[in-house]
């Protein structure tokens, strides 16, 4: 009996400690895109969840776009940020700055689509695209570009086209939704990157046919009846990662508390946000401030609250997943997600040495951390942090395709437009690991925002 009780007493002394565990730095700056995918870090401020876990955060809006958030995090301008998945990655491999950037959660899943101008939707039409089908293919498009081709023959002019960054997910996306068809994005396009919030006025002053973004800058577009989205990220693949929560790894060495008291912090927002559709509607409130996305509600809850309006004059759908901040684990940060981007970097030329991809995403992506903070604020963890994808109905790719990150150099090589600027032997020589995946059941722990449907939801 005494043993007993000196265990529980020393069980509850260490919890104690924990709880009372001195904060290294407790005033934070956190720097953020406008984008609803923000969310997380605002609802965070604004509900008190950082402040609950004895933290002054100054959430700042970035306007220099995704280069201006990499280049303030490698400075120490911001503490964290709201990051593109591949950020953290490419900034350790040296091809996005220079350092050793860390994901440490993951903020959501999809949330991105592909929106196209009045123009080339009309031309699209002509090529047979049905602009109500789901997923919409690109193969009209495909069409459209060589007839373009034929008539202009050496002349041809490539057509233009717009994402947010060269590592971003929205331009692995795009590429990946033209090649499927067969359309040689870096011959038969030109994809530059801009601003997020100015990707509409580009598109309506035509110096882009249409664009890859996150919300609101497509819904933008639609309720101006200047373009459609013709797909979204979820379209072309199932619970997509989308955005991470990003630091220094040096940040996280000086300060462990710190770091997991932000974690904490945003991690009860995800929850929060995936409550319920009342919760929702009142980020989106929220989220339409001028310091915060600057959008009207009515363009933030198109997305935010279920629904998504794909086309021009056209009424919403109905799409609970295109937002995803909590269930399904869409905080964890997976590895095989992490590698996923390593191989589009290498399908399109953006990295020129072979590297071990598992010990490069051991570096970067932090489940670590993560399950230590998860199990202090009740957030499921799934069974693995390396998992196949393409396999059911909540994670399947467009094309058919399976991503199975022990196999992540054969599929590189398996597309039939890849431009990588490594051969395969060479992947091959250091990349001989092997790793065990688990595939997680599809749940809803946190209730309907952002589930499939309400039968998964399990919250108490």
């Amino acid at each position: 009996m005494l043993s007993r009780l000196v265990k529980i007493g020393l069980g509850l002394s260490l919890v104690a400690t924990s709880l009372l565990a001195e904060l290294e730095k407790k005033e934070l700056n956190i720097g953020f895109i406008a984008l609803t995918d923000c969310a997380p870090i605002i609802i965070a401020e604004e509900k008190g969840f950082f402040k609950k876990h004895g933290l002054t955060v100054h959430v700042v809006k970035e306007g220099g776009g995704w280069p201006g958030i990499q280049q303030k995090v490698i400075s120490g301008e911001y503490d964290f940020a709201h990051a593109l998945a591949g950020m953290p990655i490419a900034a350790t491999l040296g091809i996005n700055g220079e350092a050793n950037l860390q994901a440490v959660l993951s903020l959501d899943f999809n949330g991105n689509g592909i929106t196209f101008g009045n123009n080339i939707i009309e031309n699209m039409k002509k090529y047979g695209m049905d602009e109500k089908k789901r997923p919409l293919g690109s193969e009209s498009l495909k069409k459209y570009i060589d007839a373009k081709h034929k008539a202009e023959g050496a002349a041809y002019q490539p057509l233009s086209f717009g994402m947010v960054h060269p590592v971003s997910t929205h331009n692995y996306e795009l590429r990946y939704w033209m090649a499927s068809s067969g359309i040689q994005p870096d011959a038969d396009a030109t994809i530059k990157p801009f601003p997020p919030p100015t990707m509409p006025s580009n598109l309506i002053a035509g110096n882009i046919e249409g664009y890859c973004v996150g919300e609101p800058w497509n819904e933008r577009i639609v309720m101006k009846e200047k373009g459609s989205t013709l797909v979204t990220n979820y379209d072309i693949w199932n619970n997509n990662p989308e955005k991470v929560l990003q630091t220094r790894a040096d940040f996280i060495d000086k300060n462990p508390q710190t770091t997991k008291a932000v974690m904490k912090a945003i991690l009860e927002a995800q929850m929060w946000l995936d409550t319920s559709w009342e919760n929702r509607k009142e980020a989106a409130k929220i989220l339409s401030q001028k310091n915060y996305v600057n959008a009207p509600v009515d363009v933030l809850e198109k997305s935010m609250i279920g629904t998504f309006q794909y086309l021009k004059g056209e009424k919403s759908e109905a799409n609970p997943m295109f937002n995803v901040f909590a269930n399904y684990y869409a905080a964890y940060p997976f590895y095989s997600h992490g590698m996923w981007f390593i191989t589009q970097m290498y399908r399109w030329g953006q990295i020129d040495k072979a590297v071990d991809m598992k010990a490069v995403i051991e570096s970067v992506y932090r489940p670590d951390l993560f399950e230590i903070a998860a199990k202090e604020v009740g957030y499921t963890l799934p069974p693995s942090p390396w998992k196949k994808d393409g396999v059911d109905k909540y994670n399947m790719f467009m094309d058919g395709k399976v991503y199975d990150p022990n196999e992540a150099v054969e599929y590189i090589y398996s597309f039939e437009v890849t431009n990588p600027k490594v051969s395969k032997a060479e992947m091959l020589k250091v990349n001989k690991w092997s790793v065990k995946t688990q595939q997680p059941e599809y749940v809803c722990p946190y209730g309907p925002a952002g589930c499939a449907d309400p039968k998964y939801v399990t919250k108490k």
